[in-house]
């Protein structure tokens, strides 16, 4: 069974004589009108150019606020679906009423702070409003603007409504928003009286389960609040970040990503691999490697490999003579395994974070090239884990055959020319990389609905586009909201004042980048990759400017130490997902995943301690 018939399964019984249904019915609807624009006004472009010569007027401009829209509308749907990232210690607690009461706290304060993000956004929309700027066509500016104030008073409402689980329960959640969101001014006490205990609030309710961009959201606001420098600077960051040129590129290839999880791909490009490498003893380990790293690198890293390929591949490695905890390690260890490979997301964010500092930039492809022996590096480490674990072969197991393997390679062709699109569109030169992702969105789109037709061009993208959107959504509001408390910090000069403590106490840069892997094992722990790069990136990099240590170096180190923090307990993602997908508790996941965790930990100090592994390849495209 497919990743996308299990989610059929799961939500084909739609009660459609609740009053809600029609809405959210609606509401997926624009959220896949939302990403078929943003695919089709890119391609429109490259089609139009070389024929007509002209092409879309302000089409960058339109497709950049599109992105806006994606960001609210696919966050309000992941608050809808209670699927906004968050660090929660209340799933620890055993007794159910202590876990819902935790719940309604942190969600309480949650819905509060959105409320003030709302608040704020109006602020924004109103001077936006005033100013009187044209979009394009003569669309107002401040209307698609707005998107901002609609989608966080959503997610407050949103927030207080799954903060419970009875209508009495829900209004008490409700009046404690209320109450939160009205203490600073009722309590009518100095705003630097009132930092202290609003930021204590803020950090117990990240404890106790709050969705990290009301977290980090929240910490600005009572930031400048407390300083009384308007809180509409958080909009206006968010909305700066959302509409960057490169940003793009992360809805579309994260699309691209879903589209070849939700059908058969998987199935083919299993064959595919296990024809060319599972006759050889551990070519079912390297089998199980692969098609991860394949699939992790469309799909973010975001856990849909594990969940679309686990009960796919634990037979395979099952029926190879592997044992079933040796397997589930495998399988889990290689739920991360792409991220270091175009197009997966962590890489484009990170270059995005980084050129978003005034005075350091770096390129997209930049990173893709930069990762790339390293990401090999490692696949290898875990490949050659696997075949040292593999069984001997029997004498009368069959040897590679040719004829199985081009059939096997031609039935799943348009799969792996998926990539060659990406990477051909990216460096070859023709096509921006937003175009570039564009064109490999359209690629897969049309290979899973067109050719394959394992994707219904009405409810089956439908599907596809709501749970894309919600991961994309409940990214970027984690980036939108952590690009004001960035700014922020550097008007505080905490970056500045990090720099000297380091230079005063850390001399030398080899021992600056041990320091690095120790943070970063205990960042890795507690945050999920796309809030650590958002929050701790600006931080760093910097720092490691002082050193000399290039930006790609440094970035490539971040991302393999985030990668090995998937398997690190006691919040890898990984270990969670796979818990889930393959019936096992906690502790037996991270018993078969502690020898691999080793391993690449040992592949994160080789990254960190070969600078060339990471700018060799860059150096040889400037």
């Amino acid at each position: 069974m497919t990743l996308f018939q299990e989610v059929s399964t799961e939500t084909d019984s739609v009660d459609w004589t609740h009053p809600l249904t029609f809405w959210r019915v609606l509401e997926n609807l624009w959220v896949t009108l939302l990403f078929l624009v943003l695919v089709g006004i890119p391609l429109a472009e490259m089609i139009l150019r070389p024929t007509v010569h002209t092409g879309i007027a302000s089409a960058p401009t339109l497709v950049q606020h599109l992105v806006l829209l994606i960001s609210m509308f696919g966050g309000a749907l992941a608050a809808r679906e209670d699927r906004l990232l968050s660090i929660s210690l209340a799933q620890y607690i055993p007794r159910e009423n202590l876990q819902w009461l935790l719940r309604g706290f942190a969600y309480g304060v949650s819905a509060a702070v959105a409320a003030h993000l709302t608040a704020a956004s109006w602020q924004f929309v109103r001077m936006s409003y005033s100013a009187g700027s044209k979009l394009a066509y003569g669309i107002p500016l401040w209307v698609v603007q707005a998107s901002l104030v609609v989608g966080f008073a959503l997610i407050a409402l949103r927030l207080i409504w799954k903060g419970a689980n009875s209508m009495w329960s829900r209004f008490l959640v409700f009046v404690f928003a209320g109450g939160v969101f009205a203490a600073p001014w009722l309590l009518h006490l100095p705003p630097t009286t009132v930092r202290p205990w609003a930021i204590g609030l803020v950090l117990v309710a990240a404890l106790a389960g709050a969705p990290l961009f009301a977290v980090i959201g929240g910490l600005t606001w009572v930031f400048l609040w407390s300083q009384e420098v308007t809180v509409a600077t958080i909009p206006l960051n968010h909305y700066s970040l959302t509409t960057s040129p490169t940003l793009p590129a992360i809805p579309l290839f994260t699309f691209a990503g879903y589209l070849l999880a939700y059908s058969n791909a998987s199935a083919r490009l299993v064959l595919v691999f296990q024809s060319w490498f599972g006759w050889f003893r551990g070519g079912p380990a390297v089998v199980t490697v692969l098609v991860c790293a394949f699939f992790t690198a469309f799909t973010g890293a975001s856990g849909v490999t594990i969940l679309a390929l686990g009960g796919l591949l634990l037979p395979v490695l099952r029926s190879a003579g592997y044992s079933t905890q040796t397997a589930i390690g495998l399988l889990t260890a290689s739920g991360s395994l792409g991220l270091l490979f175009p197009p997966c997301l962590p890489p484009i964010l990170y270059s995005v974070v980084v050129s978003s500092h005034p005075t350091m930039s770096v390129r997209m492809e930049e990173m893709f090239l930069g990762g790339v022996l390293p990401g090999l590096l490692m696949l290898a480490m875990i490949c050659a884990y696997g075949i040292w674990k593999a069984p001997p072969r029997e004498v009368n197991e069959p040897g590679f055959e040719w004829r199985t393997a081009l059939k096997a390679l031609w039935i799943a062709k348009w799969e792996l020319l998926t990539p060659v699109v990406a990477l051909e569109a990216i460096f070859g030169g023709f096509a921006t990389p937003m175009e570039a992702a564009a064109l490999t969105a359209a690629y897969a789109l049309f290979v899973e609905v067109v050719i394959h037709r394992e994707i219904s061009p009405f409810r089956g993208l439908l599907k596809v586009t709501t749970e894309c959107g919600q991961l994309v959504g409940g990214v970027l509001l984690i980036l939108g909201v952590a690009l004001g408390f960035t700014y922020f910090l550097i008007d505080a000069q905490i970056p500045d004042h990090a720099l000297r403590w380091v230079q005063a106490h850390i001399h030398s840069p080899w021992l600056f980048l041990l320091a690095v892997n120790g943070l970063l094992l205990v960042v890795g722990c507690l945050m999920d990759i796309y809030s650590a790069i958002v929050v701790v990136v600006p931080l760093l990099v910097p720092i490691a400017h002082a050193f000399e240590i290039s930006p790609i170096h440094i970035g490539i180190v971040f991302l393999t130490n985030l990668e090995l923090g998937y398997l690190t307990p006691p919040v890898g993602m990984n270990l969670f997902l796979a818990a889930y997908r393959f019936r096992r508790s906690i502790p037996e996941i991270i018993q078969a995943t502690f020898p691999l965790l080793l391993l690449m930990a040992l592949g994160v100090l080789l990254v960190t301690y070969l600078p060339w592994l990471s700018t060799w390849l860059p150096g040889i495209y400037r």
